[in-house]
C-alpha cells in the first residue's frame, strides 16, 4: 500500500507540490487586500453582462432634471415645490412617497406648507444623514416628520417616517453595498430609506419583519445561501445563534448581514446591517417623470397608484450621483447613478426578494472559498502536468495554450452562471491560482529539464547534449562526413580479474576507473561516445570540431595513463591487484550523427577508421599509447615517440606503421615515466604450456615451453626447436609448472608477444593479466633475481 502511494505521489508529484503551495500563496496575497480591486472590477463586469431585466413597475421616480433646475431657476428646490408635488401625487394614492432631499432647514417659500404635508400625508417618508462625526457630517430629519414620528411612537404605533439616506462607497468610489439599518450617534437604530420604503409597502401586503432561524454550520451547509424558511418561523432567533447571525426575515426572504470578508472584500467596514445590492440591469430600471410634469398637471392618470414614489435629483447640479457596477462599460466613461435611483434599487431588491423570489446577492463562506481556490489551483496544475510532454511543434503549442484557455473559459463561465443566480463566487483568486499553478508546473518541468540535461550529460558529454537540445538540426536522423580523431582504451586483464571477484566488486572497480577517466577526458574536451565494459570510445572533433583535436587526443591519452596511478592507489586500498590500460588513437574520416530510428537513437560514428582504431588499441600492452600515422602527422612534431612498429591489421590492404607515444611537449608538457625493462635469467627455468589467442578464440593446441628470463613486467619464453615462434603482438595464454606444488601457481596467465627484443630460441612477452598468487610469486622471484644480479 505504501509503495503504491509513493508511486502515485511520484506520478503526480508536480501537482501534489504545486496545488497547496500556489493556493496558500494566492490566499496570503488575497488577505493582504492586493486582489480586492481586481475582484471588485470582475464582479462589476459580471453584473453588467447579465441580461436586461424588465422595469420594476412597483417603483417610480419623480426626478429633478437639469431642465427642471433651469425652469425653477434655483439650485435648492423651494419647500413650496415639494409640498405641491407631494400633494398632487398623494391624490393618486401611492403606497409610499419617499422624498430624497434633506429638509432640516427651511427653503423658502413654502416651508409651512411642506411642514403641513409632512404632518398629514399618510405614507410620506423623509431622510436624515446618520453616519458621520459632528454636525458637518450628520444631518437631522425634517422637524415636522421627526415630531410626527415621536408622537406615533408615544402612542404605541410602529410607524416610521424617517429613513437614513447614507450610502456606502467602497475605496474605489463604487456603491456595491446597501444598508438595511444603522446605528446613530444616540445609539438608536435607523432604517435606511430604501429598506423603509420597501418595508412600508410590504407591511400593507401583510409582510412583517421577523428573525430568521440560525443558519447551519458551513460543514453542514457548505456556504451561505438565501434560506427558504417555513412561514410559521418564530420571531425570536435561537439562543445559541450569535448576534451576527440573527438575520431579519420577511416572508421567506432572509436578509443575510454582510461581513468584512464576504465576496472579494478584505477587512471591509461592516458596521450596521449591510447587504450586497443586486442591481437591476437595464437602461431604465424604473419608470420616471420630471418634476415639472407634476407641477404642470401633466401627470398621467393613476401613474402613482399603489407604487413607491421616490422624489429626488437626477441632474448633476445636485451633486448627488454615485458610481455603481452598472455605471461602467467598455468604450465609454462611467455613467454615475443618481442617489435617488440607488435608494430605489435597494427598495426594489427587497420587494423582489419577498414578493418575486428574486435572490439576494449571496457569497460563499470563507472555508468554501478556500476549497474553491484549492480546486482551481489543482485544475491548473493537473492540466499543465498532463500537457507537459506535448510535442514541441505548432500543434503541441496549440494544445498547450488551448487547454489552459479552455479551463480559464470554464472558470469564467461558472462565475457568470453563478452571478446569474445572484451568487458571487471568487474569480480573480482562482484565475491567478490557475495561472500560477500552470507557470509553477512549467517552471518545474524546466527545472526538471535542467536536471534531465544534467543527467543526460552523464551519458553524453555536454557538447553532445548541447548539440542535440540547442541545435534545431541536432535531433534529426542521419549524419555527416567529418575528419575526427578517435581514442579507444581498454584495461589489460580485466576480464580475468572480473572472473575472480563478485559482480558488485566489478561494478565498483569500473565506476572508480571510469570516474577518473571521464574527468580527464572532459578536461581535454573529448566526447565520450560509449562505455563498453572496461573500454572507452572517445571522439575529438565531434560534435564540435576544433583545429587541435589530434593534439588534445594525444595529451588526453598521456593524462589518462598518468591518472592510472591514482586508480591503482585506490585499488590497493581495496586489496585488489593493480590495473593497466592500453590506448589506441587514430585520425580519419568518419560519418557522425544520430544513428537508429525515431524510437531509439544513438549519437555515434560509423566508418572503417573506427575499426582501425580498435585494431591499433589491440596491439597495446598495459601503460602503452599507440597512434596511427595520420594522428602523428596531425598532432605535431613535439611528440615523444618511444618505438615504431609495422603492423598488418585486419581489413587493411597494406601494412601500416604505428607509434608508441611516451609524451607530448608544447603547451601540455606531459610525459610518461618509463624505466628500461631489465630481464634476469632464472637459475632453474620454469616449465610451462602456452596457447595462441586468435581474436576471442583460444587455440586448443597447447605447446610446451620454458620461462628462462624474468622482468618486472614480462618474461622470455623458450620454445621447442621445431615449434613456430608466435608472431609479435599476438596474445597468449600460458600456465606455469613450477617446482612448488601450490595449485594456485598453475592458474592461467595472459601476455602479449613483444616485437623487441628478439629471442633466438623463443620470444619475449609482456604480462597482461596475472592471478594474484602468481603475480606475488613472480614479483618475489624478480626481486630475488634483481638483488642477486
Amino acid at each position: 500500500m505504501w509503495t503504491q502511494c509513493k508511486a502515485l505521489f511520484w506520478q503526480w508529484r508536480g501537482v501534489a507540490i504545486a496545488t497547496p503551495s500556489v493556493a496558500l500563496g494566492v490566499l496570503l496575497i488575497r488577505l493582504t487586500g492586493l486582489l480586492q480591486g481586481w475582484e471588485w472590477a470582475t464582479y462589476d463586469l459580471l453584473l453588467r453582462l447579465r441580461p436586461e431585466e424588465p422595469q420594476d413597475a412597483r417603483i417610480a421616480i419623480v426626478g429633478i432634471t437639469e431642465e427642471d433646475y433651469s425652469k425653477l431657476k434655483r439650485i435648492h428646490i423651494p419647500d413650496q415645490v415639494y409640498a405641491e408635488v407631494i400633494t398632487k401625487l398623494d391624490i393618486q394614492n401611492p403606497q409610499v412617497i419617499a422624498l430624497d432631499d434633506l429638509r432640516d432647514q427651511p427653503v423658502e417659500p413654502g416651508h409651512n406648507e411642506l411642514s403641513e404635508v409632512f404632518r398629514t400625508v399618510p405614507n410620506i417618508l423623509g431622510i436624515e444623514k446618520v453616519a458621520g462625526e459632528g454636525a458637518f457630517e450628520t444631518v437631522p430629519p425634517p422637524p415636522a416628520l421627526l415630531e410626527r414620528q415621536q408622537q406615533a411612537q408615544a402612542a404605541g404605533e410602529s410607524s416610521l417616517f424617517i429613513g437614513a439616506n447614507d450610502v456606502i462607497e467602497d475605496p474605489d468610489q463604487v456603491v456595491r453595498r446597501g444598508l438595511i439599518s444603522l446605528e446613530g450617534s444616540d445609539g438608536q437604530t435607523r432604517l435606511s430609506l430604501g429598506f423603509l420604503a420597501a418595508a412600508t409597502y410590504l407591511d400593507a401586503q401583510g409582510y412583517g419583519i421577523t428573525l430568521a432561524s440560525c443558519p447551519q454550520p458551513w460543514w453542514q451547509f457548505l456556504g451561505q445561501r438565501l434560506s427558504r424558511q417555513d412561514s410559521d418561523a418564530g420571531d425570536t432567533a435561537p439562543a445559541s445563534c450569535p448576534p451576527e447571525k440573527q438575520w431579519w426575515q420577511m416572508g421567506e426572504a432572509v436578509f443575510e448581514n454582510f461581513r468584512a470578508h464576504d465576496g472579494g472584500y478584505v477587512r471591509a467596514q461592516d458596521g450596521g446591517y449591510q447587504f450586497l445590492i443586486n442591481y437591476r440591469n437595464g437602461v431604465r430600471a424604473f419608470d420616471w417623470i420630471p418634476i415639472s410634469t407634476v407641477l404642470e398637471d401633466q401627470l398621467p392618470e393613476d401613474w402613482a397608484t399603489d407604487r413607491i414614489i421616490f422624489i429626488g435629483a437626477l441632474g448633476v447640479t445636485a451633486q448627488d450621483t454615485f458610481l455603481t457596477p452598472p455605471s461602467g462599460g467598455l468604450g465609454h466613461a462611467p455613467i454615475p447613478m443618481p442617489g435617488v435611483e440607488v435608494h430605489a434599487q435597494q427598495a426594489s431588491q427587497i420587494l423582489s426578494a419577498v414578493l418575486d423570489g428574486r435572490p439576494m446577492m449571496r457569497t460563499w463562506s470563507e472555508p468554501m472559498e478556500i476549497l474553491w481556490l484549492l480546486l482551481w489551483s489543482a485544475i491548473g496544475a493537473v492540466v499543465a502536468w498532463q500537457v507537459r510532454y506535448t510535442d514541441k511543434n505548432w500543434w503541441g503549442y496549440v494544445q498547450n495554450l488551448g487547454s489552459i484557455l479552455l479551463v480559464m473559459g470554464a472558470l469564467g463561465a461558472i462565475a457568470y452562471i453563478a452571478i446569474l443566480q445572484s451568487l458571487w463566487i471568487p474569480l480573480v483568486p482562482p484565475l491567478i491560482a490557475l495561472m500560477l499553478a500552470k507557470f509553477s508546473i512549467t517552471a518545474y518541468v524546466a527545472r526538471t529539464a535542467g536536471d534531465i540535461r544534467k543527467t543526460f550529460g552523464r551519458y553524453l558529454t555536454d557538447a553532445v547534449v548541447e548539440n542535440l537540445l540547442e541545435n534545431p538540426e541536432g535531433l534529426k536522423m542521419g549524419g555527416e562526413r567529418r575528419l575526427i580523431t578517435i581514442l579507444t582504451s581498454d584495461l589489460r586483464g580485466f576480464t580475468a580479474l572480473s572472473e575472480r571477484i563478485s559482480p558488485e566488486e566489478v561494478v565498483n572497480i569500473l565506476n572508480l576507473y571510469l570516474s577518473y577517466m571521464a574527468d580527464v577526458i572532459t578536461a581535454y574536451q573529448g566526447t565520450i561516445d560509449e562505455f563498453m565494459g572496461d573500454g572507452i570510445l572517445v571522439l575529438f572533433g565531434a560534435p564540435t570540431n576544433r583545429p587541435d583535436d589530434a593534439r588534445r587526443a594525444v595529451a588526453c591519452a598521456v593524462a589518462m595513463q598518468q591518472a592510472m596511478t591514482a586508480v591503482n592507489q585506490e585499488m590497493q586500498k581495496m586489496k585488489l591487484p593493480s590495473l593497466e590500460m592500453g590506448i589506441g588513437i587514430n585520425t580519419g574520416e568518419v560519418v557522425v550523427g544520430n544513428i537508429g530510428s525515431e524510437k531509439r537513437t544513438k549519437y555515434g560514428i560509423v566508418g572503417s577508421q573506427v575499426n582501425l582504431t580498435y585494431r591499433i588499441e589491440s596491439y597495446t600492452t598495459g601503460g602503452q599509447i599507440l597512434i596511427s600515422p595520420t594522428t602523428r602527422q596531425a598532432a605535431g612534431a613535439d611528440l615523444r615517440i618511444d618505438a615504431e612498429k609495422e603492423v598488418m591489421p585486419k581489413g587493411v590492404r597494406a601494412p601500416i606503421a604505428i607509434y608508441d607515444v611516451g609524451g607530448i611537449g608544447g603547451e601540455y608538457q606531459l610525459y610518461l615515466d618509463r624505466t628500461p625493462e631489465v630481464f634476469y635469467p632464472l637459475a632453474q627455468p620454469i616449465e610451462l604450456t602456452y596457447s595462441l589467442l586468435e581474436g576471442k578464440h583460444l587455440n586448443v593446441h597447447a605447446l610446451p615451453g620454458k620461462l628462462v628470463q624474468l622482468s618486472a613486467r614480462g618474461a622470455e619464453i623458450w620454445v621447442q626447436p621445431d615449434a613456430d615462434h608466435p608472431a609479435p603482438l599476438n596474445n597468449l595464454k600460458f600456465s606455469l609448472q613450477p617446482p612448488d606444488p601450490d595449485p594456485r601457481l598453475t592458474e592461467d596467465i595472459y601476455g602479449k608477444v613483444k616485437e623487441n627484443p628478439l629471442s633466438e630460441q623463443g620470444f619475449y612477452l609482456t604480462f597482461t593479466a596475472q592471478p594474484p598468487a602468481i603475480a606475488k610469486y613472480l614479483q618475489a622471484l624478480y626481486r630475488e633475481l634483481s638483488q642477486s644480479g
